[in-house]
């Protein structure tokens, strides 16, 4: 770091004690920055600290006590201590790992590393116990799942601002270890106070309802309009208002009177609460401890129902409740997060964004957070340094400092111009807010616009999605993720509330915008595990592309439109033929094309893909599709052909008559489009090895589709009209086959997985269990019986149809050694890689490093030999993809229950297979 020519206090203002840094110098300037990159240890476990004791002088000090003794300890480091306060833990849903019915008050999370897992764990026991003396329990955490696992909880803590919509003023200060108790408190007693003013102001809207008389009883319903009932209705407000006078006053006087001994005022709480005081405590101690209580729902909510009680004042009491809820949403509290072993405090004050009382609220209680800071000897900026909310509370020697300072190293002004300069702050600032947005238009309501809005709503902008987003890859100029749609969808919907508000109609440009947004999605689904208010960007996606398509907007596509079209059909024949038009002789025709444009230098040589923002060229989206082959050598028929039973009426049941008994298990196999009308040796391989295994195996009578791909491209009545009847269907096979008593429904594909879990089908088939070939395949001990000389790769699908564990150990286990995961999409997306080639692109750049890096891990090359390394998936899509990669890879691509089939059937198992069942392996029953 060069001189900045900042003084020492502007330095400390700024900096607040920044680890790394070194102070050198007579006259306390900053002259160089040190940072240590350090190895990673040889043992590291993690100890989760659940604080119940609700009395925090009690729990704060274990921060301190377990840092020195860590410290103290040469052998180990503390390498990481994250504090979560009462709100957090509520927040995030936290699961205590005690067996307690209750939630802890603090929760601590310490990482200890070391080069000695005897050292480590001796280090982490020690901590344990050091809590166990402030009533603390202790888990430690040894395996890397377990540790993920307990670090997990901190990764939701954005969710503090849920109910919000991810509104907060987020604050970060420093504070002295030593003084952390006296900054809780502070905090503390701003809730106490913020809690107690909102409940009074509930009293003062109760108050003014019960003043007049009740509106809802006018309106109908079981209170009858007379003189008598007038009568009873008055003497029951009068008896409200009296109570909530007296309830009042006593909150008011404990609410002014924090400081003050509670044994001056005996009057205003019960005996229990006296025989729980402590020597020298005060109101605000007892509060604090929750040993007095000030509760809305016990003081007043109970006494005024129970005064409105009875069906005749069921209105009144559902009006109280809307007054509460509408006041509750208004009530602020500061919440903290710390980490702990540098006092770096995150304080968040959630807000919503059009109240603007509580916004002028939250503005004071900021004040009184930087002079606390200040005044405990800590700084007002942490690791996010001023940015714009506290540039209000810097002195202006400050900020001419550094203006000083900013005029030495960037005199052009090109580094964050205008920012941490006089006149900069919060005047220019500006955020979407879709809570604003669902308040003030009317349009939303009663519309799937509005149905889109709530969906995403309650982002809170963390970014937790990005890491696992498959359209989120900078480095290939894809900048897609879920956090990133979220906002230009919410943008969207305010472009369209403000035209058609302002009656200056719609314009097209939003509905090619929100196409677009709709285009960089795989509906993986993978962005809901990580965020912390449980938003699916994948059905976000859904509703997008049926709102599109119900607008008539939805961007059309060629490709697209014939995939659907070969999905949606049933008649053999059809089929028969869109296969041979749309797989074989299309697919030779892009290989074709491919060769074409490789020799003509169109495909580029492995650069980086240009973005993809803004609706794509017609001249881009061809270079694109013929960016990568598609794949040949597909098999000519069906397994339902090969095996001749096509007709739509018959219930085909395949059973082994050497392994069959009459007692033999039942199976329902859905094939699903893919390993029926593309990879047909994948249903073929499916069905063998359940014959081999002695099961009778049901399958469905003609050519069905789940209904996913329909769903996922926006179509949603025909893809629910496609599950419905396949619902019915399956009832009319149930009641058919009762004979059967069919236990386990098969699949062997991700989305029929998916969607198939919707079909409830534990009421067609009684105690039911959906589960994936490859899994059913190890519960019955089939594995591979000898070395196959190769090294596998292993290929994830994003709709993974292997639920029950890892599905790399599952496939690791069926190959009898060890599988290399290869991770990311494989760019094929269902119908993307036709509709949108340009971001199919994108996704393969990536994917195409994975396979790369896959095979230098297995081989120590880029490239591999026939038969070295096999890559190996369980998605037909995925296969598809796949395959186009072999070209540049060298990699063959094959499904798993395929090649386990090869291994334990031998390579002419197809027609043996085949052969064995059309020898009296098959039953037909009319349905």
């Amino acid at each position: 770091m060069r001189k900045s020519g900042l003084g020492k206090d502007v330095t400390n203002k700024f900096l607040g004690g920044l680890p790394g840094v070194q102070k050198e110098g007579c006259d306390g300037l900053i002259t160089s920055a040190v940072f240590i990159l350090h190895r990673m240890p040889q043992a590291i476990r993690t100890v989760c600290l659940e604080f119940f004791d609700p009395d925090l002088h009690r729990a704060v000090p274990a921060i301190v006590e377990i840092k020195d003794f860590l410290d103290g300890d040469p052998d180990v480091v503390l390498a990481g201590m994250e504090h979560l306060d009462e709100r957090y833990v509520r927040a995030i849903k936290y699961s205590p790992k005690a067996p307690r019915r209750e939630l802890p008050k603090m929760v601590l999370l310490v990482d200890v590393a070391g080069d000695s897992e005897d050292t480590v764990a001796r280090a982490a026991s020690g901590i344990v116990r050091l809590a166990n003396q402030r009533g603390a329990e202790g888990f430690i955490a040894v395996s890397p799942e377990a540790r993920r696992h307990f670090w997990s909880d901190r990764a939701r803590t954005a969710a503090i601002a849920a109910h919000t919509n991810a509104f907060k003023i987020n604050e970060d200060v420093v504070i002295p270890l030593g003084r952390l108790p006296e900054y809780n408190d502070a905090i503390e007693r701003i809730n106490i106070e913020l809690s107690t003013a909102n409940k009074l102001d509930m009293i003062d809207a109760v108050a003014d309802y019960l003043g007049g008389e009740p509106a809802e009883l006018k309106q109908g319903g079981e209170f009858k309009q007379s003189a008598e009932s007038a009568a009873i209705l008055a003497t029951k407000r009068q008896a409200a208002l009296q109570h909530l006078q007296q309830v009042r006053q006593r909150w008011k006087t404990l609410l002014d009177s924090l400081d003050a001994p509670a044994s001056q005022y005996l009057s205003l709480f019960d005996e229990q609460v006296s025989q729980r005081m402590q020597p020298g405590d005060t109101l605000f101690r007892l509060l604090q401890r929750r040993d007095l209580r000030i509760s809305y729902r016990q003081q007043m909510e109970r006494p005024l129902k129970e005064i409105f009680i009875g069906r005749e004042m069921a209105p009144v009491r559902a009006r109280l409740d809307e007054i509460h809820a509408s006041c509750r949403a208004s009530r602020l509290f500061v919440a903290t997060h710390m980490h702990a072993g540098d006092g770096n405090v995150h304080t968040n004050i959630p807000v919503n964004s059009n109240d603007y009382r509580m916004l002028h609220q939250a503005d004071q209680v900021v004040e009184r957070i930087m002079a606390l800071a200040e005044s405990l000897g800590g700084v007002i900026s942490g690791e996010h340094g001023i940015g714009l909310t506290k540039m209000q509370f810097l002195a202006p020697e400050v900020v001419q400092a550094f203006t000083d300072y900013k005029q030495q190293v960037d005199p052009d002004g090109h580094f964050n111009r205008g920012k941490l300069l006089a006149g900069s702050g919060l005047h220019n600032a500006y955020t979407p807010s879709l809570r604003l947005v669902e308040q003030e238009a009317l349009l939303l309501e009663a519309s799937e616009l509005g149905e889109l809005n709530n969906d995403i709503k309650d982002c809170l902008r963390c970014g937790k999605c990005k890491p696992v987003c498959a359209t989120h890859i900078p480095r290939a100029n894809l900048l897609y993720s879920p956090r990133n749609k979220i906002l230009a969808t919410g943008l969207i919907i305010e472009a369209f509330l403000y035209e058609e508000q302002t009656r200056r109609g719609i314009s097209v440009r939003h509905f090619d915008e929100l196409n677009n947004v709709a285009d960089h999605c795989t509906i993986c689904h993978k962005c809901l595990a990580p965020c912390p208010v449980n938003i699916d960007t994948g059905d976000v996606t859904i509703r997008m592309r049926n709102i599109l398509r119900e607008q008539g907007k939805k961007r059309r596509n060629l490709g697209a439109w014939l995939s659907m079209m070969f999905l949606n059909l049933t008649d053999p024949t059809a089929i028969r033929l869109v296969r041979k038009g749309l797989v074989e002789w299309g697919y030779a025709a892009q290989r074709l094309a491919h060769r074409a444009a490789a020799a003509a230098g169109l495909l580029g040589a492995g650069e980086p893909p240009a973005a993809t923002t803004g609706p794509p060229t017609v001249k881009e989206q061809i270079i694109r599709f013929m960016d990568k082959p598609m794949p040949g050598g597909l098999p000519k028929q069906t397994p339902r052909a090969l095996l001749g039973i096509e007709d739509g009426e018959i219930v085909p049941i395949l059973r082994h008559p050497g392994k069959v008994g009459d007692e033999s298990e039942a199976v329902f196999y859905f094939p699903g489009c893919g390993s029926e009308r593309l990879f047909s040796q994948v249903g073929l391989a499916t069905l063998a090895m359940l014959y081999e295994t002695g099961v009778q195996t049901v399958l469905p009578p003609g050519y069905l589709c789940c209904g996913y791909p329909q769903t996922a491209a926006g179509d949603r009545k025909k893809g629910t009209r496609i599950s419905v009847n396949n619902q019915v269907l399956f009832h009319r096979m149930a009641n058919t086959l009762n004979y059967l008593d069919i236990k386990t429904v098969i699949v062997s594909c991700g989305t029929c997985m998916d969607q198939l879990q919707q079909y409830r089908f534990d009421r067609i088939f009684p105690g039911c269990r959906l589960l994936d070939i490859h899994e059913y395949l190890l519960e019955k001990g089939i594995r591979m019986q000898g070395g196959s000389g190769k090294a596998y790769l292993y290929h994830d699908p994003c709709h993974t149809p292997i639920k029950t564990e890892q599905p790399v150990k599952v496939i690791s286990d069926l190959m009898s050694q060890e599988v290399l995961l290869s991770d990311r999409c494989c760019g094929e997306a269902g119908t993307l890689a036709i509709s949108r080639p340009d971001i199919a692109s994108q996704l393969r750049y990536r994917k195409q490093e994975e396979l790369h890096c896959g095979i230098r891990q297995l081989t120590g090359k880029d490239t591999v030999s026939a038969g070295k390394v096999k890559m190996l998936t369980s998605c037909p899509a995925c296969q598809t993809g796949l395959l186009r990669y072999t070209e540049v890879t060298g990699l063959e691509v094959d499904y798993v229950v395929v090649e386990l089939a090869a291994e334990r059937l031998g390579e002419e198992w197809q027609r043996g297979f085949i052969d064995g069942v059309k020898s009296g392996g098959i039953e037909r029953v009319v349905l």
